[in-house]
């Protein structure tokens, strides 16, 4: 068994384990944590004028970063939403606004039809299950996301990675190997750390950031 078998069935191990945290912070944690987040959001994390910025529409029990879309395109930033693209079974981003007409997608997601432009975001809201101090996120193993950030990041430069999370998503360490995409920031109810080389030698508490 090589090393990318040795993550996989790691990562896999983990999954249930996350999941079950998850459901139960988003059963407690409801209905303002995405709110909180928002806040802590526009308080700490550097979004440049002209940044196009890529959330997703919540299912089920992930975080939800509505609020937080809501109140940048009210600012004035062009937001967008993920898009499988079905022929190439990729993740490509179509351009969203609130009213925006959505259509199921082939994951059962609602996702913007064709009709909206397709955009290239300079800062990504990402889902997860579960994340670590060093940056890692457990995602949910058809590794788009991680595909995406790294064809943007060769083609547009540099992109802002945001993990979007109940604070009980965090675990000890995620599982990880040459393809896993790192995120710059991690935003939870509680506040916001960022993951750079000075925050993986010492810890940050997050109530420190604006939190509870």
């Amino acid at each position: 068994m090589n090393d990318s078998d040795n993550v996989w069935k790691a990562k896999n191990a983990l999954r249930e384990y996350a999941g079950a945290r998850r459901r139960l912070a988003h059963r407690l944690g409801r209905p303002g944590a995405g709110v909180r987040a928002a806040d802590h959001f526009l308080a700490n994390i550097p979004v440049a004028p002209g940044a196009i910025v890529s959330g997703y529409w919540p299912i089920r029990d992930e975080f939800d970063v509505m609020p937080v879309l809501r109140r940048l395109d009210a600012a004035g930033y062009r937001c967008a939403l993920p898009y499988v693209d079905k022929k190439r079974h990729v993740l490509i981003f179509r351009a969203w606004r609130p009213g925006t007409v959505m259509l199921e997608g082939p994951f059962r997601i609602p996702e913007p039809t064709e009709a909206a432009a397709e955009i290239a975001p300079t800062l990504l809201l990402v889902p997860l299950l579960a994340y670590d101090s060093e940056g890692f996120r457990l995602g949910y193993g058809g590794g788009y996301y991680d595909r995406a950030l790294a064809d943007l990041r060769a083609g547009v430069g540099p992109v802002l990675a945001v993990g979007m999370a109940f604070s009980e998503q965090m675990v000890e360490h995620v599982p990880h190997g040459d393809h896993d995409e790192r995120l710059e920031w991690i935003v939870t109810e509680r506040g916001a750390m960022p993951f750079t080389d000075q925050s993986h030698d010492q810890s940050h508490d997050q109530s420190k950031r604006g939190g509870k």
